[in-house]
C-alpha cells in the first residue's frame, strides 16, 4: 500500500525485531559492547534487562550476526512459565536433542554429554533465554546448574538472559546469590532520547529506500517523541500507522498533527475497541467458599482471610496480568508505564495490608482456643 506511495523498497517500520534495523544507538553500542566482552570471557552468565520494546532481542541478533557460527553454537528459546523439566527439554530439544523424558537425571547427562562433545569439536555452546522474567525461580537455578558443565577444566555452555525491567529483582532477591556471583556483565537499556528518536526514524527510513518522501517537520519529530517516550516498538508502531495515514491523506509532508491526530486514533483504538461483552460482578469478584455444608466449613476466620488473599493473588496471578496489559499497551505505543506502576503498587499495599489482617486474626484465633481448653 503505502509503501508504492511513497517509493520505498519495503516496510521501514515492522514491530518485529529485525536485524538488518538494527540502529547503534549510544545505549544499544554500550550494551553491545558488554555482550561482546562478555562473549570474549566465554564464561558465565551475561544479562540484559530493559523495558517492553526497547530492542533486547535485535540487540542479540545483532551480535550473534558477528559472530564466528563454525566455533559457536547457538541456540535461542522464548520462555513462559516453564517449570525446570520442561525447560531442560526445551533447552534439548533446540540444541537438536530427542527430550529424555525419563528423568530430570538422565535429560542432564545427554546435554552434559552432548555439550562435551561440541567441545571436543573445537565449538562453544551459547544459550539465548528471552523474556527471563517468566521463568520461575526453580528453572532459573536449573540454568546455573548448566553452567556447572565443564571440558578440560572450562565451561562448556554459557548464558544470556534477556528480562524485563522485573527481571532485575528478581535477580537481587536472595535465592539467587549463586547465580549473581556467575554473572559476568550486566546492562540494562533505556529508552533513545529526543535526538536518537529521529535519528532512529531517518534511520529506518533510510533503510526501506527513503528519498524524503513523506517529509517529517521538526515538530513532527518532537511529537513523536512526547507520544512515544523514545521506546523504539512504540515508535515503530506509530510511524507505521503516520505512512499509512499519509498514504490514504495523500500526503507528502508529516506534521504534528498528523502525529496527534494518528495517537489520537491509536488510544480510542484500544480503550474503544472492546467487543466482548464484560465479566459480571460475579465473575470478577474472587469466589470465596460459603461456610455451608462439611466441605467449606473454615476452622478460623483466619483460614477464610487466607482463602480469600490466596484467591486475589496467587489463583488469579494479578502480576502477571498485569506485565501482559503492559506488553500490550507498549505494543500499541500508549504510554501507560506510569499508571500500571500505580497499579502494581496499590495491589502490592493492599496484599501487605491482607496478610498484616491474617495474621492478627490468626492470633486472635489461637488465643480464644487457649481460653476455651482452659476453661
Amino acid at each position: 500500500m503505502y509503501t508504492e506511495f511513497f517509493g520505498l523498497a519495503g516496510k521501514p517500520f515492522q514491530l518485529s525485531p529485525d536485524v538488518n534495523f538494527f540502529f547503534p544507538s549510544k545505549e544499544h553500542s554500550r550494551a553491545l559492547s558488554f555482550l561482546q566482552y562478555g562473549i570474549d570471557q566465554a564464561d558465565g552468565f551475561i544479562v540484559i534487562t530493559g523495558g517492553v520494546g526497547t530492542g533486547k532481542t535485535t540487540l542479540v541478533q545483532a551480535l550473534l550476526k558477528e559472530l564466528d557460527t563454525e566455533k559457536l553454537l547457538v541456540a535461542n528459546i522464548v520462555t513462559t512459565q516453564l517449570k525446570e523439566d520442561d525447560l531442560l527439554q526445551l533447552v534439548a530439544a533446540n540444541f537438536g536433542l530427542e527430550a529424555n523424558t525419563a528423568s530430570k537425571a538422565m535429560q542432564l547427562r545427554d546435554l552434559e554429554r552432548f555439550f562435551q562433545e561440541e567441545s571436543k569439536q573445537g565449538r562453544r555452546v551459547l544459550l539465548v533465554v528471552d523474556e527471563a522474567q517468566n521463568l520461575p525461580p526453580d528453572s532459573v537455578e536449573e540454568l546455573r546448574m548448566l553452567s556447572n558443565f565443564q571440558a578440560n577444566g572450562r565451561p562448556v555452555v554459557q548464558v544470556f538472559l534477556l528480562g524485563q525491567e522485573e527481571f532485575r529483582a528478581t535477580l537481587l532477591s536472595p535465592g539467587f546469590e549463586q547465580l549473581r556471583q556467575r554473572i559476568t556483565a550486566t546492562y540494562h537499556l533505556n529508552p533513545l532520547n529526543e535526538e536518537e528518536t529521529r535519528t532512529y526514524i531517518e534511520h529506518r527510513l533510510a533503510k526501506a529506500g527513503w528519498t524524503d518522501d513523506p517529509e517529517f517537520a521538526d515538530e513532527a519529530f518532537q511529537t513523536i517523541f512526547e507520544f512515544c517516550q523514545g521506546v523504539p516498538r512504540r515508535i515503530n508502531n506509530l510511524c507505521d500507522r503516520l505512512l499509512l495515514y499519509g498514504f490514504l491523506e495523500e500526503l507528502h509532508k508529516i506534521d504534528a498533527e498528523a502525529v496527534e491526530m494518528v495517537s489520537e486514533e491509536i488510544g480510542s483504538e484500544f480503550f474503544g475497541g472492546l467487543t466482548e461483552k464484560p465479566a459480571s460482578r460475579e465473575e470478577q469478584e474472587p469466589q470465596i467458599p460459603h461456610a455451608e455444608g462439611p466441605a467449606a466449613v473454615f476452622d478460623t476466620p483466619g483460614e477464610r482471610l487466607e482463602t480469600m488473599a490466596k484467591s486475589m493473588f496467587d489463583k488469579a496471578n494479578v502480576q502477571q496480568r498485569l506485565a501482559a496489559l503492559e506488553r500490550a499497551v507498549d505494543g500499541l505505543g500508549l504510554n501507560l508505564k506510569p499508571e500500571v506502576a500505580g497499579i502494581r503498587e496499590e495491589l502490592t499495599y493492599v496484599r501487605s495490608l491482607l496478610e498484616a489482617l491474617v495474621h492478627e486474626v490468626r492470633q486472635q484465633g489461637d488465643g480464644s482456643s487457649d481460653e476455651k481448653r482452659r476453661a
